[in-house]
């Protein structure tokens, strides 16, 4: 509207009659709280297996799931003085943004998770959802959603970790720009 009336074009506007719904009643991404967050690690860790170190890796990382799923374990930095992740683009896996690529510090459950993840033998750290060619994060969100469902409060999902760990940093008055380092923003 403000393009056709400072140009002073000679039109309608096409969009002028669209219909937008209220955001009432959509499900808004909710972060899991800190207790949800601690007892679901505390499971993971007892599990012991693959689908559990991808979640943990999220957990304390706040790395997006198709990033964890497609890491190759030569991108996990253990022997650095900081151990981290060196996120970086694959032929099997593109990250969303240039800004996606960073080095994210491993803490805590993800530094348990990626020690537990060394000892794969294959060059991928979730061969179960990267095979080199393909990575495939939708069958990863579908098992682990499933699985995290009834493990967590509210309408939380995988990707809710993500959203808890932004929270978690700036509860610790983290300064934003490293948040957004950190996260990929």
């Amino acid at each position: 509207n403000l393009a056709i009336a400072e140009e002073g074009l000679d039109c309608s506007n096409a969009f002028a009659r669209t219909y937008f719904p209220d955001d009432d009643n959509a499900q808004s991404r909710q972060p899991i709280s800190i207790q949800d967050i601690r007892k679901v690690q505390s499971l993971c860790r007892n599990i012991d297996d693959e689908m559990r170190w991808l979640i943990l890796l999220i957990s304390d990382t706040g790395m997006r799931l198709s990033e964890a799923a497609g890491l190759a374990i030569d991108d996990i930095m253990l022997g650095a003085d900081v151990p981290h992740i060196k996120l970086v683009p694959h032929s099997w896996r593109r990250l969303k943004t240039k800004g996606s690529e960073r080095h994210i510090p491993l803490v805590g459950a993800s530094l348990w998770a990626a020690r537990r993840l060394q000892t794969n033998d294959s060059n991928y750290a979730f061969p179960r959802y990267c095979d080199g060619k393909i990575c495939n994060a939708n069958s990863a969100s579908a098992a682990l959603n499933k699985w995290l469902k009834p493990r967590v409060s509210g309408h939380a999902v995988v990707h809710s970790l993500r959203h808890s760990m932004r929270d978690r940093l700036r509860a610790a008055e983290c300064p934003s720009e490293i948040i957004d380092q950190i996260g990929g923003w």
